[in-house]
């Protein structure tokens, strides 16, 4: 190595020999036994222009002459201290770099060069040297080596420098020059610093970044190792704490104004975003381009935060204060050297000599001119007198305090490597004679004192110091009247401590430099495509989303929502139908009533469970479909509740099996009443259709029922019902049993069958006889139970309120048949008890009356006779069957009473005798009164004349011819023979006593002779046979009081509507009661008794005046008793 740096040296030495210098340069020496050298930027760096002649700038106050009699006087204060290098003296060689690595290289060069010099050969004969450029034959004195270099201080000179340094292992220790290069011990080993590397510095102003939220900011730096290495940490580090840079630039200090205009332009368009400069800068890089804020205009749109190359330094924004107002810079931390205002301000210019660069200093400081003196500049016309004063704008190198340090911990190294080399020995030893540069270096990093403001200076293993930086602020000082720098925080090791109120004095709010603000809660950003991370769009999540990290929306899963912070996700509460809801209330409350109105019809029907109203309509299916309206108004209940196992259970039960047992047993009802209206239809004597008795009907009814009720279990079976979390949106989560759409349409599908095929029934029933109107409330209870169900299947299926449309429909379907099956019903049975008579469950007043041989009527019968449907009560006393007539009343409906007790009542007895013909007829019985004729007062049994004549009004007997039908049904008495051996009396009422044979004859009896030949015959013994004394339960039957025709046809197949049905409901327990009445006793005829309203008249308990009955007691009162409102008369 010293081999190649001979031979470098040499070139050099040839070079510089063939090449005149351009400059000379001034060096400050000052003697002593171990030589330091130091490099100060007296001057400042060549302009742009001139830096290929290398010349320097104007002087320096506080980077140049300042460090200059630093160095001096830090020397004269270790030299008389007799702890530190005892009797051994520092002197120093200072070298002016000018702040230019060319510069800088060149004076470091002449460092070496002089060492080289002095290792040469003075015994060799004739050898001839050259002393200040004049041939000599004596050598120059000899120079002694430096054992060390301090500074410079630019970072990039510094490493020029230290290249040139490591080849003759001289160790370099830096004051000011940070650079992150410096710390690679593999390219940089005998450097070493007492500040702190550009790493903590660039951390340090982006903590300052951050703590005021700045997150677009632009960079700029000088050109050169000291800014780009600490512009590359800055944007390392930014970079990894997510800050964006809007804009980077570089720039030499000594750039011309049109860069600085150009760099400035580049900056502006980053506003209004970007107003923060982060200024990784040397001093007169910041005031160049403060000055071309001046030129432009600009003023206060940038806040700059500059490096310790700024600091705190007067000279950066002299004149510019108001552009760099605000600005923030880091300092690093060192304190005032006091000592070194006392010896710098007592400075004369006279006696101060050993500064070369003094005289140039003070001339340009008081801006005058010395006179005769070398450096005179002429360019002042003030004659210095030498008696100014340094005090007036004095201020201390910010760096003056590391200067010292540098200098204290070369002396400590030389002092400890004395202590080990030279033990016991004053002053140098042969062994540090010369000094080793190498072993040197070990004694430095191992070096450890008390800096001169007291603070602890060492090295660590790549020669860095600790880092400790103040942050400055430059404002206006009301009190100083003038733009300070004021100290508002500190940076010690990772440490920021900021004072806010400090910073903020002169401002109403802190500028802002973000290229986008911060999201609002809820939002994520979303970077566009060429953007910076810093510049995004704020874009919010969906509502199911919540923010995984600034980029990114995740969604919850089903049954959880993000939470009120958008950071997570948390369980949705599970809902259902609460009792409190004002649904539920309406369901509950409604079938609250529902059941009570429920259980009253019911106990009602049981209270008048053998009244007409109630036999009539079949009392068994009616508790069947009360059993189901119960259990539809329980459906809500079941609904409602929260979902569990059993509420589940009972809800896939009722809700189809309560409607099926409603509609099954209408489909019965609607089905039995079309059959009988079919029947009806035809022939008279025809066969009775099956399955018509009262159980058979339940049978039929529990059948259906029995097949919802399979249908439900298999599903039950197929589908376990158990509460499922059901989410119809992502927002909501429902407690809901596992129903699905086939066991919900399955049963419902039963349903709809059941209903479609009752309103089908329903719909051929319409058109029954008025007074059997309970079709046309069954109708109407269908079609209104239509018009529910296909409200409810859209609205079911089509909506989430799933539970209430169903708790409604069932109890709105079941309340639609309990109002209109059931309201008419109660209605009679409790406001009007006068119509629950059989008398008013007439469908007609017409009487169709089959009347034929018994012996040829009872053979032709295969089972039970058509006549049972009118049969009655039979008489005590012992009677017979004459086969040879019958004897039959009737009752005109038209004769209504005209007050109660007045004896409208008019019996007609028609004795037929039938002695040898098998053939039967049919005859339509007409009455023979009008309605408004007053009836006879009186009348004797027995008399063949009518005292009163004959009416001119009386209404003609008709009969109407039909064929005998195969098969059927004849009264099982048919064929009884009297017992007693008595003609049949024959009875005629009074009223109709004076009417003779020929008149009957001629005027009435015309079309009933037509037919039945025997018919006069039978009339004409009736006058004169003895009066009969009909049974009691021989009384009448309505008759229509008009003419026959095809509509009253029609109409005589309703009449045997309600007699079938009532006969067939409750023929068993009449059977019953009535035991062993069932021969005649005193007639033997077989008389045929009309259908049930005939009995009511019975039941009441009275008997009818003058009629064959009440002659049975000839001293019986004359009373009249009736039923209340009897709606049919005796004529």
């Amino acid at each position: 190595i010293v081999g190649v740096a001979v031979v470098f040296a040499l070139k050099v030495l040839h070079e510089r020999s063939a090449v005149p210098r351009a400059v000379a340069r001034s060096v400050a020496r000052m003697d002593g036994d171990v030589i330091i050298g130091a490099l100060f930027s007296v001057h400042h760096q060549p302009s742009a222009e001139r830096v290929a002649e290398r010349k320097c700038g104007d002087v320096r106050e506080q980077y140049g002459i300042q460090r200059v009699e630093a160095m001096f006087h830090t020397l004269d204060r270790i030299n008389a201290d007799p702890n530190l290098l005892p009797n051994i003296s520092l002197g120093c060689e200072i070298r002016d770099s000018c702040w230019h690595s060319s510069v800088a290289l060149e004076q470091s060069i002449e460092f070496i060069r002089d060492s080289l010099i002095s290792i040469r050969d003075d015994s060799k004969e004739g050898a001839k040297w050259c002393v200040d450029g004049t041939p000599s034959s004596h050598p120059p004195p000899t120079k002694k080596p430096i054992a060390g270099v301090i500074g410079p201080g630019s970072s990039s000179v510094a490493i020029q420098v230290q290249n040139l340094l490591q080849l003759f292992n001289i160790p370099q220790i830096a004051y000011s020059a940070t650079s992150i290069d410096l710390s690679d011990k593999t390219l940089f080993k005998y450097f070493l610093r007492v500040v702190p590397s550009d790493t903590l510095q660039a951390r340090a102003m982006l903590d300052i970044v951050k703590h005021y939220n700045w997150t677009y900011v632009s960079a700029v730096h000088t050109e050169g190792n000291y800014g780009e290495s600490g512009m590359e940490a800055f944007k390392e580090l930014a970079s990894e704490e997510g800050l964006c840079i809007a804009h980077s630039d570089k720039i030499y200090s000594n750039a011309g104004e049109k860069h600085f205009d150009r760099l400035l332009r580049k900056l502006r368009e980053r506003l209004p975003k970007a107003r923060v400069v982060v200024c990784f800068c040397e001093g007169m890089t910041v005031r160049s381009l403060l000055m071309a804020m001046r030129r432009r205009g600009v003023s206060g749109e940038f806040l700059l935060i500059g490096s310790d190359g700024w600091a705190d330094r007067d000279e950066v924004v002299e004149g510019y204060e108001q552009e760099a107002d605000g600005g923030i810079t880091m300092k690093l931390q060192t304190e005032e050297v006091k000592s070194f205002n006392d010896y710098f301000l007592k400075l004369r210019l006279d006696t101060n000599t050993r500064n070369p660069w003094f005289a140039e200093f003070w001339q340009y400081r008081f801006q005058c001119r010395i006179p005769g003196h070398p450096q005179e500049n002429l360019n002042y016309q003030k004659i210095c007198t030498g008696n100014e004063s340094l005090k007036d704008n004095y201020v201390q190198d910010s760096k003056m305090g590391f200067v010292i340090n540098a200098i204290y911990a070369m002396a400590h190294g030389l002092h400890d490597m004395h202590r080990d080399m030279c033990p016991n020995h004053e002053g140098l030893c042969e062994a540090m004679d010369p000094i080793d540069g190498s072993k040197l270096l070990e004694y430095l990093l191992k070096a450890s004192f008390t800096g001169v403001s007291g603070e602890e200076v060492y090295f660590d293993e790549n020669g860095d110091s600790p880092g400790r930086y103040d942050i400055m602020n430059l404002q206006y000082v009301e009190e100083l009247g003038r733009y300070d720098y004021i100290n508002v925080g500190s940076w010690h090791e990772g440490l920021l401590s900021v004072d806010d109120y400090k910073l903020m004095t002169n401002r109403s709010e802190m500028v802002r430099s973000v290229c986008s603000e911060p999201c609002s809660k809820g939002q994520i950003k979303v970077i566009r495509k060429g953007e910076v991370s810093c510049c995004w769009i704020c874009t919010t999540c969906k509502d199911n989303e919540y923010v995984q990290d600034e980029f990114t929306c995740k969604a919850c899963d089903l049954g959880w929502w993000p939470d009120d912070e958008l950071a997570g996700c948390q369980p949705l509460p599970l809902k259902y139908l609460e009792w409190s809801s004002v649904e539920s209330i309406v369901a509950v409350v409604f079938s609250c009533l529902g059941i009570l109105v429920t259980l009253f019809v019911t106990f009602i029907f049981i209270q008048y469970r053998d009244t007409p109203v109630v036999k009539s309509s079949s009392r068994e299916l009616c508790y069947i479909i009360l059993a189901g309206i119960f259990l539809g108004y329980i459906c809500p209940f079941t609904l409602i509740a929260r979902p569990t196992v059993i509420s589940c259970y009972l809800q896939r039960l009722l809700v189809g099996l309560s409607s099926a047992m409603c509609y099954s047993a209408l489909v019965t009802k609607t089905n039995r009443i079309a059959r009988i209206l079919a029947g009806s239809k035809k022939k008279i004597c025809t066969r009775k259709p099956r399955f018509m008795s009262a159980w058979a009907q339940v049978v039929i009814a529990f059948i259906l029922i029995s097949l919802q009720l399979t249908l439900e279990i298999t599903l039950i079976v197929l589908e376990p019902p158990e509460p499922i979390k059901s989410y119809p949106s992502i927002r909501e989560v429902y407690l809901i049993c596992n129903t699905s759409n086939l066991g919900m349409v399955a049963p419902l599908g039963y349903n709809g069958l059941l209903i479609m095929s009752c309103t089908y029934y329903a719909f051929k029933t319409r058109n029954v006889p008025a007074n059997f109107n309970e079709a046309k409330y069954i109708a109407f209870t269908m079609y209104t139970t239509c018009i529910i169900w296909l409200a409810f299947v859209p609205i079911y299926f089509g909506s989430n309120y799933k539970i209430i449309t169903t708790s409604f429909s069932v109890s709105l379907s079941v309340t639609v048949a309990l109002g209109c099956m059931f309201t008419p019903k109660m209605y009679i049975i409790i406001a009007k008890p006068e119509r629950n008579v059989r008398s008013a469950f007439t469908t007609s007043d017409v009487v169709r009356m089959h009347v034929g041989d018994g012996k040829a009527a009872a053979a032709a019968c295969q089972s039970n006779s058509f006549l049972n449907m009118f049969r009655r009560k039979k008489n005590n006393a012992t009677s017979s069957t004459n086969p040879n007539g019958k004897s039959v009343s009737w009752s005109e409906s038209g004769a209504r009473p005209q007050g109660r007790g007045s004896s409208v009542f008019h019996r007609l007895s028609v004795h037929v005798r039938r002695q040898a013909v098998g053939q039967s007829q049919t005859a339509v019985i007409r009455p023979l009164t009008n309605a408004s004729q007053a009836p006879h007062p009186e009348y004797h049994p027995g008399l063949n004349t009518d005292r009163n004549g004959s009416q001119p009004d009386d209404k003609a007997l008709y009969n109407l011819n039909e064929e005998d039908d195969e098969g059927g049904r004849c009264p099982q008495n048919l064929n009884r023979t009297a017992q007693d051996g008595r003609e049949p009396a024959f009875y005629s009422p009074a009223h109709l006593m004076d009417h003779t044979t020929d008149h009957l004859e001629g005027g009435r009896v015309d079309t009933l002779s037509s037919n039945v030949t025997a018919f006069e015959e039978i009339v004409t013994a009736g006058r004169v046979s003895p009066a009969y004394n009909p049974l009691v339960s021989q009384l009448p039957l309505p008759l229509q009081g008009e003419m026959l025709s095809e509509e009253g046809s029609e109409m005589e197949a309703l009449d045997l509507i309600h007699g079938f049905l009532y006969d067939s409901a409750v023929q068993e327990e009449e059977e019953e009661e009535e035991g062993g009445e069932e021969e005649l006793a005193q007639s033997k005829l077989t008389l045929l008794t009309p259908p049930s309203p005939f009995r009511d008249s019975l039941r009441s308990g009275g008997s009818i005046p003058g009629s064959p009955a009440s002659d049975n007691n000839p001293n019986a009162p004359q009373e009249v008793t009736y039923a209340p409102k009897q709606s049919s008369f005796t004529l």
